[in-house]
């Protein structure tokens, strides 16, 4: 083979069905899929890679080859839990329906999957390394909690256009609300107070007594 056969064989585009180093999202799923039983059984500081090398089933290199750390892999396993939990609350407020009934949907859904065993777990991880790794800890808020509020601000800024929701502060507002729909149930579960995760029936009456306190504030008659 001469020089220029082996720059036009390397310029080949792969094979179908083959992915190229660190590209096949089942090999990545599979790894996450081991680091969420390691990490939620270990915790974080006591897991290594080569526990998660273990569970999931892949050499050491192969991990190095689709994270570039422990902390990278752990990141990288809350972006996917997240945006599972983003795709319901989004859709919450999307469905048609009146303002109540658009927040009752999307309050149950929250409440549900932050008391949930796996999002507990995650936010005791952090809780726990967030001294330590200060930029771990503003990274979970800053594309957890704080992008919720802006899409629970955003619908409150389109409710008071159409008239649905009094003028007000609505970041303020949606503070409120998740922190009503969230009480008595989240800092129990994280404590461990509450052992197991809240049932639909708990849920909905802690939904709706936040929206009677919210809808006396905040709602006008059009709602």
């Amino acid at each position: 083979m001469t020089a220029t056969d082996a720059q036009e064989t390397d310029a080949l585009p792969p094979r179908l069905g083959r992915f190229g180093a660190g590209q096949d999202p089942a090999k990545r799923d599979q790894i996450l899929d081991g680091a969420n039983i390691v990490f939620s059984r270990m915790g974080f500081d006591a897991a290594g890679i080569a526990d998660i090398t273990r569970e999931a089933g892949v050499s050491k290199g192969t991990i190095y080859v689709y994270f570039d750390s422990k902390d990278d892999l752990f990141a990288a396993l809350i972006d996917r839990q997240r945006e599972h939990l983003f795709r319901d609350i989004t859709a919450a407020l999307d469905m048609p329906g009146s303002t109540v009934d658009r927040l009752r949907t999307y309050g149950v859904t929250l409440t549900g999957l932050l008391c949930s065993a796996q999002v507990v777990q995650a936010h005791r991880i952090i809780i726990g390394i967030a001294s330590r790794k200060p930029d771990i800890g503003a990274t979970f808020y800053e594309k957890g909690a704080r992008r919720g509020m802006a899409l629970l601000r955003g619908f409150l800024d389109q409710e008071i256009a159409a008239g649905r929701v009094l003028p007000c502060d609505t970041a303020r507002a949606a503070q409120q609300f998740v922190e009503l729909c969230l009480a008595g149930l989240f800092r129990q579960r994280l404590m461990a107070f509450l052992p197991d995760p809240p049932n639909d029936d708990q849920v909905a009456e802690n939904v709706d007594a936040a929206l009677r306190v919210f809808s006396a504030a905040y709602l006008s008659n059009q709602a």
